[in-house]
């Protein structure tokens, strides 16, 4: 017997160390690390030991007998990615990370976020060394989009908060919620309080489609209506029109599949997650039938992870369309395909969708259609959305890669809504230099650098860093990676010592803020939603207003 990775896969790596035969990978040394859509665990070495299902922070792992109908195929998909990458055993000896020597005395570092990228590196940072950590977020609550981006129906993924909470117990941390950066403190009050300063702030701007009518009432960036139905304080109180029949969503990664499952499970499900409630009672009321996903490259391309696109098979109530026209591919797709070296998760990407496409659709069911080579071109309407038009693309080879390029075709869809969710871009950080054509603060291994020099106790970690590509547990390698420096530049003291002390900094934030929120404040509003929760047969009722969590953070 062995033990499979499954779907709620984080990629963070916390398996891979506590594995005693070595045998889960990638690891992050690999080069296909940065690139896999999950890890693997080779079924012929794995000993049944469990060590890393105590170590996995999302509950993705499980005994082979122990999986579920929706997850048995991952049993499969485990052995393939080893039958495309044989195991070989890793002899390189593991080495300690440094710590710095006490005489050092106490490394203060400040961190700006509190999503995973935060957390991974306060985390790291509170394994290193003698640390005193301030994280600070402009909302009332930690953990960013694992609160506030990961779909409701996705529970797994959501539990690493609980492996954050349980490293953060220690005083050594201390939470500085619903304080702004640039408002209630100023960069240069951070330094002055602080060794160093990591920024953590993610990717919160959306990217555009660039196309007429795309500001009509009725179109909106996924990442709107994502934070609406998560229930963050700044989109409460959006309203999206459910009227119509038919929803677009234009890009297919990830965030998209979420998005149209949200639109087309059955709101019963739903209430038994912790979607917000005033979403719960919009999608009770919503009339759309079908969603469409719109993908500006064919299926071999598309967004999506396989894992992702595999979970829509098992969904109560709806049907994943495909047209078989959808499927044909390229010659050089098709070569991608027949190579011997094909990855396993592409060969799969493709064969849940020839599977899709043979399925005989349910006329009662609500249906998730997903149309590849298109490209939209405007949205229609006059005071609102009424529809899409998109144009037909077609694969040219350019410089090496596989590029869409219009045809001239076009088609229009009828639509009462448009989402769009082509990408999350970084915005500049106050004080901070930034790459306008990258979206992020141009750094070195996480080391912030303006006019070719180093800024000294300035990092960056996360998407802001290294712009918004790959899962939760990706921003854990890229923590340490920044921390590894921070870490470095303090043993070489080229961290310029605090003028100022903890006591003068929350003295001086209290003054700016008299709504701070800490970790009694936290803790408190965590109980009261748990508890509403309890009541009503949920993981938690979010409280949705800054309001309402501020009166709850008083107790």
């Amino acid at each position: 017997m062995a033990y499979v990775i499954t779907q709620r896969c984080c990629n963070d790596a916390s398996c891979v160390s506590e594995c005693p035969v070595d045998c889960i990978r990638p690891t992050p040394d690999d080069p296909n690390f940065a690139t896999t859509e999950m890890l693997y665990i080779d079924p012929d070495t794995c000993i049944d030991c469990g060590a890393c299902v105590d170590a996995c922070p999302v509950e993705a792992i499980f005994s082979e007998d122990d999986l579920s109908a929706s997850l048995a195929r991952f049993r499969d998909v485990n052995a393939a990615y080893f039958q495309r990458h044989p195991l070989e055993p890793n002899f390189d000896p593991i080495v300690a990370p440094v710590r710095p020597p006490k005489e050092l005395g106490t490394l203060r570092v400040a961190i700006v976020g509190a999503g995973p990228a935060a957390c991974y590196a306060a985390e790291e940072l509170l394994r290193r060394c003698e640390v005193e950590v301030e994280m600070f977020d402009r909302l009332p609550t930690p953990w960013g989009l694992v609160r506030a981006g990961v779909a409701p129906d996705h529970p797994g993924t959501k539990t690493v908060s609980a492996m954050f909470e349980s490293a953060f117990r220690r005083e050594t941390l201390q939470y500085y919620l619903n304080v702004e950066i640039g408002t209630h403190l100023s960069h240069e009050e951070l330094l002055a309080h602080h060794h160093a300063v990591i920024y953590a702030v993610g990717a919160a701007a959306d990217r555009r489609m660039n196309v007429p009518g795309e500001d009509l009432p009725g179109s909106h960036s996924a990442t709107e209506f994502v934070a609406w139905y998560n229930g963050h304080p700044d989109f409460a109180e959006r309203g999206f029109d459910l009227s119509g029949e038919r929803a677009v969503i234009v890009g297919n990664g990830n965030v998209a599949l979420d998005v149209a499952r949200v639109l087309t499970v059955d709101p019963d499900e739903l209430a038994k997650t912790d979607i917000a409630d005033h979403a719960l009672a919009a999608l009770r009321e919503s009339n759309i039938r079908e969603v469409v996903v719109l993908g500006r490259r064919g299926p071999l391309q598309a967004a999506y992870t396989s894992p992702e696109f595999m979970a829509l098979t098992h969904l109560k109530g709806v049907d994943v369309v495909i047209d078989d026209a959808e499927l044909v591919l390229d010659h050089a797709s098709q070569a991608l395909l027949d190579d011997p070296e094909v990855e396993p998760s592409l060969q799969l990407k493709y064969t849940l969708a020839k599977e899709y496409a043979a399925a005989t659709p349910n006329p009662d069911n609500k249906r998730i259609v997903f149309r590849y080579l298109a490209s939209p071109t405007a949205v229609l309407g006059e005071d609102k959305v009424e529809g899409i038009e998109f144009c037909r693309n077609e694969l040219v080879e350019l410089d090496g890669q596989l590029v869409a390029q219009a045809t001239g075709e076009t088609e229009r869809l009828d639509a009462s809504l448009v989402l769009r969710s082509i990408g999350y871009r970084g915005e500049p950080v106050a004080d901070l230099p930034f790459d306008a054509s990258r979206a992020v603060v141009p750094n070195q291994k996480g080391r912030v650098i303006a006019d070719g020099a180093v800024l000294p106790g300035v990092y960056v970690s996360g998407w802001i860093k290294r712009g918004p590509r790959g899962v939760i547990g990706s921003n854990r390698v890229d923590s340490q990676e920044t921390v590894e420096q921070l870490i470095a530049d303090f043993i070489a003291g080229a961290l310029p010592a605090p003028g100022a002390d903890r006591a003068a900094l929350r003295a001086l934030v209290a003054e700016r803020q008299a709504d701070l929120v800490d970790r009694q404040g936290w803790k408190n509003i965590d109980a009261a939603e748990k508890t509403a929760g309890r009541d009503a047969g949920r993981p938690r009722v979010k409280f949705t207003s800054r309001e309402d969590l501020l009166k709850a953070a008083r107790g």
